[in-house]
């Protein structure tokens, strides 16, 4: 009678062992990836100081599996105040426009402004899951003697949860948990390239065609951060398939010398 001994674990056992943990591995990081990427933007995010009569969007997705959005807040700068904007219907949506009286009035060659838009809330639409909405202003005249425009979103779901987009990035820093809306001002643009207006996805408003100069910027702005959002994504995905297709290598050489042998 044959000693009973332990049985090693096979080939099969050890590379699929090790494809599942490099499989949850790489769920987990394109997970965490899609999640940070998924918060309130304004788009375009970059535009010379000196622009004026400029459409932008404030991209709302939603993050929750189950719930809607049912909510959107954006609340204005009040230490650079911006001069003048104007909001685009959104189809489903009713929004409510707050303005606020200045101290200190702007300067425009409009003549002096009093009364700025200080938020607009945005009401009786719905963002479902897995989707995101647009809603869409024209700023007349952008802030001067700064170089960002932070704006704060919040955004109300159906059960109640309300996610508040109100940190403010910081040069050199990780990226905060929820970033606020962050609207670049680049170098002035030449004369006769501050005036029109730059394009966002459609959103039920009307624009106009953007400049070259702001295009470009924006196009750049927008292209090298979804550059690297792929090309990491890409880096994981090329990563886990390059484990699998050792470990796959590894288990039909054994099974080649095994079925050599025998």
């Amino acid at each position: 009678m044959r000693a009973s001994r332990l049985t090693r674990p096979t080939p099969l056992t050890r590379t699929t062992r090790l494809a599942a943990a490099a499989a949850l591995a790489a769920a987990t990081v394109l997970a965490a990836a899609t999640t940070a990427s998924a918060h309130v933007i304004v788009d375009p995010s970059s535009v010379p100081k000196n622009a004026t009569d400029r459409t932008f969007a404030f991209r709302v997705p939603n993050e929750d599996d189950t719930k809607s959005t049912v909510k959107v807040e954006i609340d204005f700068p009040t230490d650079h105040p911006v001069p003048s904007a104007l909001v685009a219907p959104v189809p489903g949506w009713t929004d409510k426009i707050t303005t606020t009286k200045l101290t200190t009035p702007i300067h425009t060659d409009d003549g002096d402004v009093t009364d700025v838009v200080s938020q607009v809330i945005w009401t009786g639409g719905q963002i479902s899951p897995g989707h995101y909405q647009d809603f869409t202003v024209e700023l007349g005249a952008l802030p001067e003697g700064t170089d960002q425009v932070v704006f704060k979103a919040l955004q109300t779901y159906s059960d109640g949860n309300v996610v508040r987009w109100i940190e403010e990035p910081q040069a050199g820093q990780p990226e905060p948990k929820n970033p606020a809306p962050v609207l670049h001002l680049t170098a002035a643009a030449a004369d006769g390239d501050s005036a029109g207006a730059a394009t966002p996805a459609p959103s039920g408003g009307a624009t106009a065609a953007p400049t070259a100069t702001a295009a470009a910027a924006a196009a750049k702005a927008d292209a090298s951060d979804a550059t690297a959002r792929g090309l990491g994504i890409a880096g994981i995905v090329v990563g886990v398939l390059g484990v699998l297709a050792a470990a796959a290598g590894v288990l039909l050489g054994r099974r080649g010398r095994t079925g050599t042998s025998a």
